[in-house]
């Protein structure tokens, strides 16, 4: 489908215009064998802005297509496993964008429901499957674990309130669970990219504040050293994030931190104040911002840290080489 097909649907009626924008572009890029980086992109940014405006139905259309998709857009994927579980179950049973980090972050926001469904998926990650399971039983473990159930005779008695404390305890051991599943996580992504826990609220607050006034400055020296402190890189790297020609690399390192959307949008409309001056630009950074992932920015940085440890060591190799290659004094003939 060519351009010219989407703006003569854009032509038509107000009423089921965006929907039917949605639903085309999705089966156009479905279409495709091996879409590029760019045509992902493209998609992502026709199809999110759209997203709040799309029936239910409109979105399990979208999940059932992208589900058997291999280079399913993510950030597109992971809104829609945001949704409930009758539109997220295709995505969350057979979609290779979701990683194992993914999974349990969806189990932790949303519980049994999703728990189910990625329970059907193949290959499943067996520490996983026993989290799913936690779920699914959580007073059976109790019973095991801490006291003996009620005779027969009590139970019939007090069946009401037995019923009643059932579903306390199911409701108090699938938080609990859920509490270790987020809290395993974020260690386990603060471990993983290298970045101090600010989980402390007064440690963050003055990662924050450093960025802000150091921002605010306009000296672009002084952000980029509370930047690399606050995300632990190295000054080179840190001046890379704000360097290029749009503020998509800054955005990346801001959700690493976790800032709330305001606080992100301050920095970076101090370090890019060109790149906001109409509304819709506000917008379209806040609504990349919310969609991206956060374990998705974490891993970047990552892999920026990586990348600079790589680059320093070849230079070392590299300089102790030239100077072993250097002509020493003492072989050198007089002319």
């Amino acid at each position: 489908m060519s351009s010219s097909d989407f703006l003569q649907i854009t032509a038509r009626a107000e009423s089921g215009k965006n929907e039917r924008l949605f639903r085309a572009s999705i089966s156009a890029f479905c279409s495709l064998t091996r879409p590029s980086r760019r045509e992902i992109g493209q998609l992502e940014d026709l199809t999110l802005p759209l997203f709040d405006s799309v029936s239910a139905e409109g979105l399990r259309f979208a999940a059932a297509a992208l589900s058997e998709c291999e280079y399913a857009p993510e950030a597109l994927v992971r809104r829609l496993c945001e949704a409930s579980v009758d539109v997220a179950a295709p995505l969350l049973v057979r979609s290779r964008a979701l990683t194992d980090i993914d999974l349990i972050a969806l189990i932790g926001r949303h519980g049994l429901p999703h728990a189910r469904a990625i329970s059907r998926r193949r290959n499943l990650n067996p520490t996983i499957a026993s989290l799913v399971r936690a779920l699914e039983r959580p007073t059976l473990v109790r019973q095991n674990g801490r006291a003996p159930g009620p005779t027969a005779e009590q139970e019939k008695a007090d069946r009401p309130m037995a019923m009643v404390r059932q579903e306390r305890v199911a409701g108090m051991a699938a938080e609990a669970v859920r509490a270790r599943l987020r809290g395993m996580m974020l260690g386990e992504r603060l471990r993983s990219a290298g970045i101090r826990d600010d989980s402390n609220p007064a440690d963050r607050s003055s990662a924050y504040a450093k960025l802000r006034e150091t921002a605010l400055t306009g000296n672009a020296a002084f952000f980029q050293t509370a930047l690399a402190d606050a995300l632990d890189l190295d000054f080179t790297t840190a001046r890379s994030l704000v360097s290029a020609s749009d503020p998509s690399m800054l955005l990346t390192a801001l959700r690493a931190l976790d800032l709330s959307e305001d606080k992100a949008f301050l920095i970076a409309v101090a370090v890019f104040p060109k790149h906001f001056p109409h509304p819709q630009a506000i917008r379209l950074f806040l609504d990349k911002y919310r969609l991206m992932h956060h374990d998705a920015a974490l891993e970047r940085m990552r892999l920026l840290k990586a990348d600079a440890a790589a680059q320093a060591i070849v230079g070392a190799r590299q300089a102790t080489a030239n100077t072993d290659e250097r002509p020493r004094p003492s072989v050198l003939k007089a002319s």
